[in-house]
C-alpha cells in the first residue's frame, strides 16, 4: 500500500483524487468503485495489476471521498462520471486503457465503452451486468415498497436514515447488510439501517482498519453525491437506445450476490440477454462470492482480471 501515489487532478473544474501504482506502466487500468465503496476498494486488485506489469489507477468519484463536490450534486448523472474519466485519461496522458467498474461503478464502464470506444482497450465489471440506461433496470415496481434503491431514491429519506447514526456506523451496517444473499427490504414501519443486527460482526475479509478508511473519507464527502448518483439518476437515458459494447468484455458474478434476486438478472446472465449489447462477453461466476467478491476473495478475482488483461493487451 506504500507504493500507492496519491494526487488530485483538476478534471472539468474540479478536483479529482487519483491513486496510482506503477505509473511508468505502459499499459493503464482505470478502476471504478461503487458504493459504500472508494478508491481503497481496489486496493488489492491495484497491487496485483502492478505486479503484473500494469500502471494501476482509482479514483474517488466527483463527491465521494477526497474528491471535490460539484456546485449542483443534484443535477449529476452518470454522464459526468463518464466525462470525467475521459477527461482524466487526456490528462494522464492516456489514449486507450482497460476500465474495471464494479457495483454502481459497472455503469459507467459500460456508459463509457458504448460512448468513447476508441479510448477502451477492454471492460471487466463485476456484480452488475449491462443494461440499457434510463429502462427502469432494478424494476422496483416488482419489488416490495422497502426495497433499498426505492428507498434511497426518495429525496431526504436516506439523509434522515443515515442521519441518526455517525458514518462509520452507516457503513458499517451497509457492507455487514450487503454481504449477504438476500436483498435488503425494509418493512414499512422500518428504515434500511433498522435491518442491521448491532451482534452481527463484520465481515471476515472486512478488517476495523478497513472500516476506518472508509469512514474517514465518507466524514469527507458525506452522502450527498452518493445518493444522486447512482441512485437517483438511474431513469436517465442519454439518448441511447439500442448500444452496442464492441470491447472485450468480463463480468465477474459472485453466486451469493444478493442482486441474483433482482427481476430480470437471471435472463440477463445466464439467459444471454446481456449478449445482445455485450456480444464480445466472457461471463465468470464466483461460487461463495458475495456482492463484495474483489475484496472477499482478492486471490481469486485478482486471478481472473490478470488473466483477462493479459489475453487482451498483447
Amino acid at each position: 500500500m506504500e507504493k500507492i501515489q496519491h494526487s488530485h487532478v483538476e478534471v472539468r473544474g474540479l478536483k479529482l483524487h487519483v491513486a496510482q501504482i506503477n505509473v511508468t506502466g505502459e499499459k493503464a487500468v482505470m478502476f471504478l468503485h461503487g458504493f459504500p465503496e472508494i478508491w481503497y476498494t481496489w486496493r488489492h486488485q491495484m497491487i496485483a495489476a502492478a505486479n503484473a506489469g500494469y500502471r494501476a489507477i482509482s479514483i474517488d468519484f466527483r463527491g465521494y471521498g477526497l474528491s471535490e463536490q460539484p456546485a449542483e450534486p443534484e443535477n449529476a448523472t452518470f454522464k459526468d462520471l463518464v466525462d470525467d474519466v475521459i477527461s482524466l485519461l487526456d490528462s494522464l496522458g492516456i489514449n486507450k486503457a482497460f476500465i474495471v467498474g464494479k457495483d454502481f461503478g459497472a455503469m459507467p464502464t459500460y456508459l463509457l465503452a458504448a460512448i468513447h470506444p476508441q479510448r477502451v482497450t477492454g471492460i471487466i465489471t463485476l456484480g452488475v451486468p449491462f443494461m440499457v440506461p434510463g429502462t427502469s433496470e432494478f424494476k422496483n415496481h416488482l419489488l416490495p415498497e422497502g426495497f433499498y434503491v426505492s428507498r434511497w431514491q426518495e429525496p431526504g429519506r436516506a439523509e434522515a436514515d443515515f442521519g441518526r447514526f455517525d458514518v462509520k456506523t452507516v457503513i458499517r451496517n451497509i457492507y455487514t447488510l450487503f454481504s449477504g444473499s438476500e436483498v435488503p427490504v425494509a418493512a414499512k414501519d422500518q428504515e434500511i439501517m433498522d435491518l442491521y443486527d448491532p451482534s452481527t460482526p463484520l465481515p471476515p475479509w472486512f478488517s476495523e482498519e478497513d472500516l476506518s478508511v472508509y469512514a474517514s473519507l465518507y466524514e469527507k464527502s458525506g452522502f450527498r453525491f452518493a445518493l444522486q448518483v447512482p441512485y437517483r439518476c438511474l431513469s436517465y437515458g442519454y439518448g441511447i437506445t439500442d448500444p452496442k459494447i464492441k470491447a472485450p468484455s468480463l463480468l465477474i458474478m459472485g453466486e451469493k450476490d444478493y442482486v441474483w434476486k433482482f427481476p430480470g438478472i437471471e435472463d440477463c446472465v445466464r439467459g444471454g440477454a446481456m449478449k445482445q449489447h455485450v456480444p464480445d462477453l466472457e461471463i465468470t461466476f464466483v461460487t461463495e462470492g458475495n456482492h463484495f467478491v474483489h475484496e472477499q476473495l482478492p486471490q481469486q478475482v485478482n486471478h481472473l482480471i490478470i488473466t483477462f488483461l493479459d489475453k487482451h493487451s498483447a
